[in-house]
């Protein structure tokens, strides 16, 4: 089997799926984006292609490293990126060609299913708790929320009671056998995380997600060291040697992968092997879409430290047949390979040329805010 063509649609709302194609007839479906950087992405396969085309798909360990190896200049979130969505793809490929599900072949499954998450939003505490309740109505146990707006280097104190009322009205809204994860996206400044994650305490969130960026490793263990909430970070992490240092100081009780970011299936595998030595857990990252998707839920099939996955698609208007969540978990996935069929002629009208932007935001005096 070689491979004989690389294909890639920009899908909204800000996805690039990539189709792997062989002589065979056999195709593999990987999602190779970064958030606001898609067209950088797309370069970036495009010359990965001049070393993958007339290759087996199935040599996918020395393609990895090949893809990685290769170039000087290693790592970063546009070429782990590009070789995750590839990965990806030359999993499905080889999962297909036996006629197996990816997490058969990685040794799974640990679990007969699988834990996903959704996202609630709103402007205010009444706004959070109505769209946690229709969350749980729709079939969740765990839910994750962020606070909209900037923040500052050191916030007011209306500013984190603010913060609080919206966790506490999601808390009374659901009750206590609903987990609610708390992402500061990395806006936060440790000093002012650290006063939040405190008040939050009494309302026992399942993690809360980047209190601060993950560019200092021993602020991250400090955070963490101050509270009994688990940490959670990873998603601006890339490949084992990016988490190397963060698993062994102990910076988070839960690392979060994503799966077209990190190295892909491949990479995923073997960071989740690195944090089960710490007793950490994985729970992989997913704002994107439903290939993506598959890809971690191959993953938390194949793994005895998962936690529980993210999701924003179900793959609706995308996959031939979408996931279904039951009592907050996803059957596991018996299809060969990804375990999904894209629906091709469904992308037609959501392709777009892949120009998305993060929102610019700004304080009010002017200076630049992180997202």
């Amino acid at each position: 089997m070689k491979i004989t063509n690389l294909r890639l649609f920009h899908v909204r709302p800000r996805w690039l799926f990539l189709k792997i194609e062989t002589d065979e007839g056999i195709v593999g479906w990987g999602e190779p984006v970064v958030e606001g950087r898609a067209r950088t992405v797309e370069t970036a396969v495009r010359e990965l292609a001049d070393y993958l085309i007339g290759q087996d798909p199935r040599a996918i360990e020395h393609h990895w490293q090949a893809m990685y190896r290769h170039q000087f200049y290693r790592g970063g979130p546009v070429l782990c990126s590009a070789i995750s969505g590839v990965d990806q793809a030359l999993w499905d490929i080889f999962g297909k060609s036996v006629g197996l599900p990816v997490y058969r072949l990685l040794g799974g499954p640990t679990r007969q299913r699988i834990r996903v998450y959704a996202h609630c939003g709103g402007a205010t505490p009444e706004e959070a708790a109505a769209s946690a309740r229709a969350r749980v109505r729709e079939g969740f146990t765990a839910l994750k929320t962020g606070f909209p707006g900037t923040v500052r280097l050191i916030e007011s104190p209306a500013f984190i009671e603010r913060c609080v009322a919206r966790i506490a009205a999601m808390r009374e809204a659901v009750g206590n056998e609903i987990d609610i994860a708390v992402d500061l996206h990395g806006k936060f400044s440790p000093a002012t995380a650290i006063r939040l994650i405190k008040e939050l305490e009494p309302y026992r969130p399942m993690f809360v997600e980047e209190p601060c960026l993950n560019e200092n490793v021993d602020t991250m263990v400090t955070i963490a060291r101050t509270t009994t909430i688990p940490i959670a970070t990873g998603e601006r992490l890339f490949t084992r040697w990016g988490f190397r240092e963060w698993i062994e100081k102990q910076a988070a009780a839960i690392y979060q992968p994503d799966l077209s970011h990190a190295g892909g299936i491949s990479e995923v595998r073997r960071i989740a092997a690195m944090a089960e030595t710490y007793y950490a857990g994985i729970a992989p990252h997913c704002p994107l879409g439903p290939i993506s998707l598959a890809a971690g839920l191959q993953i938390a099939a194949a793994i005895p430290n998962f936690v529980c996955q993210e999701q924003v698609s179900l793959g609706d208007g995308y996959l031939k047949r979408p996931f279904v969540v039951r009592d907050g978990y996803v059957d596991l996935p018996t299809g060969p390979g990804l375990g999904i069929e894209v629906d091709e002629e469904a992308l037609a009208d959501k392709l777009f040329d892949g120009s998305w932007q993060n929102p610019r935001t700004y304080h009010e005096d002017g200076s630049v805010a992180d997202w």
